[in-house]
């Protein structure tokens, strides 16, 4: 098994990822999210590792607040897209661009982060666990995980409205290989699991696109697209619609041990 490299659907991953409604509602609840996070850490400026940060859409908007960025993809096509992103928005200078795997990334970097970016990475690579461990290995002592990966319940409800229930019984494996379809969707209760087991501590937990993917028709009630995400952004952390998202954000601290006080 592989890891994911998305220079072959660069362009696609840019336009269907963030140039939709889909893409809105995943910012703006990675972003609430995001908010939390920054309240709990000093206000100063923060060292970032976005790990797999594709296009940098988060990171350059968390730069542009100060904070110094350090993004690596093991996509070329990726990487170039996110220098022009950092570009565009004025914050070069205040982000560092590496190809290597999120797993990889540590041993280039000079210093522990105060914060990881892993935002829909988990389900493209074939060792999570590893990789996890080696993110978890990165961060300073209370330095904070922001985790949002593909969940397998989410993909399995949609089917069963759809009645794709052949595939369903086929285990929801892929027939083709150059998809955004990720190649291994997660089950929330493992990847916490995996967090328990490598010393972080669970905070918090929230559903992205927790009903929206299921509407086939946009109703009048709904007030357009902002309705759609007024509607998100309420069910977001409740039970039991926060784990039938499409992705799961999960916020996650390397603890401070007494002698390190």
């Amino acid at each position: 098994m592989m890891d994911r490299n998305f220079d072959d659907l660069a362009e696609r991953f840019a336009q269907n990822i963030y140039g939709t409604l889909k893409g809105r509602i995943r910012q703006v609840i990675l972003w609430e999210e995001l908010e939390a996070i920054l309240a709990t850490l000093p206000k100063t400026p923060l060292s970032i590792l976005d790990a797999g940060g594709g296009i940098g859409q988060i990171s350059a908007g968390l730069a542009q607040r100060g904070h110094r960025i350090t993004l690596c993809d093991v996509s070329e096509q990726m990487l170039i897209r996110a220098k022009q992103h950092a570009q565009e928005r004025g914050v070069e200078s205040q982000m560092t661009f590496i190809q290597t795997p999120a797993q990889d990334v540590g041993r280039q970097l000079d210093s522990p982060v105060d914060v990881v970016l892993f935002h829909a990475v988990l389900e493209w690579i074939a060792e999570p666990e590893k990789t996890l461990a080696a993110l978890f290995d990165t961060l300073s002592p209370g330095g904070v995980l922001s985790l949002m990966f593909y969940n397998v319940h989410g993909l399995t409800l949609q089917n069963l409205t759809l009645g794709n229930f052949g595939y369903l019984k086929a285990h929801m494996k892929k027939r083709k290989k150059k998809t955004l379809s990720p190649d291994y969707p997660r089950d929330p209760a493992e990847v916490e699991l995996w967090l328990r087991n490598l010393g972080f501590e669970i905070e918090s937990k929230a559903g992205i696109r927790v009903f929206s993917d299921l509407i086939r028709d946009l109703p009048p009630s709904a007030n357009g697209e902002e309705g759609i995400i007024e509607m998100e952004r309420r069910y977001s952390r409740q039970e039991p619609f926060m784990s039938l998202g499409r992705y799961i954000h999960v916020t996650a601290r390397k603890p401070v041990r007494k002698d390190e006080l």
